[in-house]
């Protein structure tokens, strides 16, 4: 099974410059997208239902153009859950879990925590939140599989300027401490265990042409839970692919 996650950066904007076709083409069984920057009614039939495809949305309930995920599955789910269950947290619309026989799928778009210390505090409460709700499917005997941006990079392997970032959002000690937390619990970061001294990039910061220079960070992951681990075969940051400031990441299973 083959596995696909982008942080599109807008959905419509994405569209626009034809990467549904790239989608198409790459042909996942599931493609996962964060900050998809639109509701439902906003898409063209082809991206609402892309031919072959079971599709799936979660969105901001207030602010348009802002945040959202999405899954499209060759499969069909048994079930879909929205959200971790917290109304204020909930409410940008960062999160979905659709459940199989073989394992459960998320994929969530974690908040920044840049904008205040109030953004931090509710970028570490999201994070604890979804520790959570993970813990509690482990418990009920489900295998997981969870991608996305954590807007973290977890060690200095995983960021261009690591010295220069130590007090940025997204660096900071505290949010690299809930992914050791995170990695303590079991869960495996699939590219970092099948490539423990690479060193690869999935954002760039566009306001600055970082692409070009490859000044990057790799905040854009898959994790799977231990059980599962032994079943990959593959783990691929594709980041010859261009179409957003992110790039795709790709996750490859025996199942």
């Amino acid at each position: 099974m083959k596995f696909i996650s982008w942080n599109v950066n807008g959905i419509r904007a994405w569209h626009k410059k034809g990467y549904l076709d790239w989608f198409l083409n790459a042909s996942p069984d599931f493609f996962c997208l964060q900050e998809t920057k639109a509701h439902i009614d906003q898409l063209p039939p082809e991206l609402a239902s892309p031919a072959g495809y079971h599709a799936y949305f979660d969105h901001s309930k207030g602010r348009k153009g802002y945040s959202g995920v999405a899954v499209y599955s060759k499969t069909k789910p048994e079930k879909v859950e929205y959200g971790l269950g917290s109304e204020i947290h909930d409410n940008e619309g960062r999160f979905l879990a659709l459940f199989f026989k073989e394992f459960v799928l998320i994929t969530i778009y974690f908040p920044n925590g840049g904008g205040g210390p109030e953004r931090l505090k509710f970028k570490l409460e999201y994070y604890d939140l979804f520790l959570n709700y993970i813990e509690k499917l482990r418990a009920d005997g489900k295998s997981i599989i969870f991608c996305g941006d954590v807007n973290t990079a977890h060690n200095e392997i995983d960021i261009a300027r690591p010295k220069e970032n130590e007090k940025h959002t997204g660096f900071l000690r505290i949010e690299r401490d809930w992914m050791d937390k995170l990695m303590a619990a079991g869960y495996i970061d699939t590219f970092r265990a099948l490539h423990p001294a690479e060193v690869r990039y999935s954002w760039w910061d566009m306001k600055t042409l970082a692409r070009d220079r490859n000044v990057g960070w790799r905040i854009d992951y898959f994790f799977v839970s231990p059980d599962l681990f032994p079943l990959v075969k593959s783990a691929t940051i594709l980041d010859s692919v261009y179409g957003s400031d992110h790039c795709p990441v790709e996750l490859e299973i025996k199942l």
